[in-house]
């Protein structure tokens, strides 16, 4: 355990408490009002938070390299959940999206169980054919390719464009550091971003979402109205911020307060100072995460690791974009920060393996 990089473990806990803080803010009133317990969320998000430390500790204590012999059937069960997410009956289907599985007071989102099993399939795949990938295009690059875009057009029947989308660039960076050829790589962002313009062309959905996010202010009582609010959270709080509790966006103005546009709670209440500081801890999550990555002799530790830091970084960057207006609205959740069961557990799962790896880098 003296080789785990506990500046992970803090960067981890402060975003972990700011979360706690900030939910329990922007939730309180909402909950009051719809549950009749102001604690309502708070109380659900500290017993993820407990599950989410436990599974971390847990996935942290053994020796990873027992993945490897794994990588396959967890790919597997990743295609078994995500179609079985489908079916009507077994999917719950909320606001046109069948994304989760229910049972009781607990929720499951297969979509976040995909980012961890395609990193640790990809980072096996690497280590055995690393060689072949760089050489040889139908025996190397399209396999994981082929593997990549199942999963993405099984989350895009969901439908989840962004999500399908933050999957594939993390696959792609990953290929493209293991040293696969850059017309490969090229190819395939072009054919992605082909499909996408499609896929946003044949949908009115994601058309009204490219149209708010070019300019919110054509319909400020539909579409554009909850990256209006988020813009006026943010903008309002100034350089410190109206005060802890003080903010007025969350009084049913701006939806998704607590979850996915807690960031804007944050820049509200805490102010610039409070915004630059959580942006601070995920660089240093990034920059502590990479230097596991970098120490790492083993190559399937390597790139378990890449996958892991690509993958909470891709996402606290798209969830800071969306909340300031940078990036079309995306339903992602902030990594450690928001409300969210399935989320924050896949996460801390995440986390606990960057750790166990770290006991195994060469200083």
């Amino acid at each position: 355990m003296r080789k785990i990089h506990y500046s992970i473990i803090v960067t981890v806990f402060i975003l972990i408490c700011i979360g706690i803080v900030m939910i329990y803010s922007s939730s309180s009133i909402y909950a009051n009002q719809i549950y009749n317990d102001g604690m309502f969320f708070l109380k659900k998000h500290l017993y993820f938070v407990f599950l989410g430390i436990l599974l971390m500790l847990i996935t942290m204590s053994f020796d990873y390299h027992l993945l490897k012999n794994y990588a396959k059937p967890i790919i597997l069960l990743c295609f078994f959940l995500l179609i079985l997410v489908l079916i009507p009956g077994i999917g719950r289907q909320i606001a046109g999206a069948r994304r989760w599985f229910r049972w009781g007071n607990f929720s499951f989102q297969p979509s976040e169980f995909a980012y961890l099993a395609i990193v640790i399939y990809i980072s096996d795949f690497i280590s055995r054919k690393e060689i072949i990938i760089r050489n040889n295009f139908f025996r190397g690059f399209f396999i994981p390719i082929l593997v990549m875009a199942g999963i993405a057009v099984l989350i895009l029947a969901q439908p989840d464009l962004g999500s399908a989308f933050a999957l594939a660039i993390v696959v792609l960076i990953m290929l493209f550091i293991a040293g696969a050829r850059k017309k490969y790589i090229l190819g395939i962002l072009i054919l992605s971003f082909i499909m996408g313009y499609f896929l946003i062309l044949k949908s009115p959905y994601r058309k009204g979402r490219l149209s708010a996010f070019l300019n919110p202010w054509q319909d400020p009582k539909g579409i554009g109205f909850q990256i209006i609010q988020s813009n006026i959270a943010l903008g309002s709080g100034g350089l410190f911020g109206k005060g802890l509790g003080h903010s007025l966006q969350k009084l049913f103005y701006l939806p998704a307060a607590h979850t996915d546009f807690v960031f804007s709670i944050i820049g509200e209440e805490l102010g610039l100072i409070g915004t630059l500081g959580v942006c601070l801890l995920f660089i240093n999550f990034f920059i502590q995460g990479f230097r596991v990555c970098r120490n790492t002799d083993d190559t399937f530790g390597k790139f378990l690791s890449l996958g892991i830091v690509l993958v909470i970084t891709l996402k606290s960057i798209i969830n800071m974009g969306v909340t300031s207006g940078v990036f079309p609205t995306k339903g992602l959740p902030l990594p450690f920060v928001s409300y969210g069961g399935s989320s924050f557990i896949f996460d801390m799962i995440a986390v606990g393996l960057l750790l166990n790896i770290s006991r195994f880098e060469e200083i």
